[in-house]
């Protein structure tokens, strides 16, 4: 299939900081209707720009459903600090042996096919990965980011982060895996890497946060396993809390690692919007795997 989508430098940077906003619940449809009307050009409307910049998840699936390198399955597990039960996408490479295994937390949607593809690159690099939904208790990732979005911001966070710890203990726990747990997430999902490796400090062993908001300074005190931090130059929100966090970590002796990338946005991993930065996110993501084969080796 021919790849249509629109690349960031097609839209107004000022566009895509609305887009940022909508997509984090900071304004909502009326609010980046309103916003973008003055961006519109001839043949083209606010709800034009709107549709150009969501997910277009046919178009950029990296490894295939039934990828004969790999095994995947959904799995349950046991949460009862949080909802009761967990469920995610285990994926597995067919190789024979132990292997790492590596917690894929999604973004502020729900497990979406962008992030169940995530997991399966993962088991084609030789990782036991594990992708947990969010929105499970609510029947699970709805078919659209819109109302996954909704229906994550209606859950209790703490009942969430109970799922996510849980489901961190259920992924270390798995057979076949060489007893080591990396944490990778994007977004909101890297806000939780940087929430389990402060919570969870004896199991997690490395963390891989995409442009992730950050612990409390008491939080990050808590941290031991190292991090590379994965940063876009022009995500202002979320970078504006990376210094005061860098600093937790240097008096915490955290092992650490951040990349900037230039000219990109939030969300420049994301093969399935504008957004996406292919040379940022092939070099964030070799790094990724990288990290991963030293600390979880």
């Amino acid at each position: 299939m021919d790849d249509q989508r629109k690349q960031a430098s097609g839209f107004d940077q000022r566009v895509l900081d609305l887009y940022d906003d909508y997509a984090h619940g900071r304004t909502d449809r009326r609010g980046f209707l309103s916003g973008a009307a003055q961006f519109a050009v001839a043949g083209t409307t606010a709800a034009g720009l709107l549709a150009a910049l969501m997910p277009q998840y046919a178009l950029a699936a990296q490894v295939a459903t039934d990828d004969p390198r790999i095994t995947t399955v959904y799995r349950t597990f046991p949460a009862p600090a949080g909802h009761g039960e967990g469920r995610g996408l285990l994926a597995l490479p067919r190789t024979a042996g132990r292997h790492p295994v590596v917690l894929v937390v999604h973004e502020n949607r729900g497990l979406n096919p962008y992030i169940e593809d995530v997991a399966r690159r993962l088991a084609v690099a030789g990782f036991i990965a594990f992708a947990p939904d969010a929105l499970y208790p609510l029947g699970g990732y709805p078919g659209n980011d819109d109302t996954g979005r909704e229906m994550q911001a209606t859950l209790d966070r703490a009942r969430v982060l109970a799922d996510m710890e849980a489901a961190a203990h259920f992924a270390h726990g798995l057979p076949r895996t060489n007893g080591r747990l990396g944490v990778v997430g994007f977004c909101f999902g890297g806000l939780v890497t940087n929430l389990l490796a402060a919570r969870l400090p004896e199991l997690v062993d490395a963390g891989v946060p995409y442009y992730g908001g950050q612990p409390t300074t008491e939080e990050a005190a808590r941290i031991k396993a190292p991090l590379l931090l994965q940063f876009a130059e022009l995500d202002t929100r979320v970078n504006a809390g990376w210094p005061a966090f860098e600093q937790a970590l240097k008096a915490a002796g955290v092992s650490y690692e951040a990349h900037v990338y230039p000219g990109v946005n939030h969300g420049f991993h994301n093969d399935t919007t504008p957004r996406y930065d292919p040379a940022a996110a092939d070099l964030s993501w070799q790094r990724t795997l990288a990290f991963f084969r030293l600390q979880l080796a």
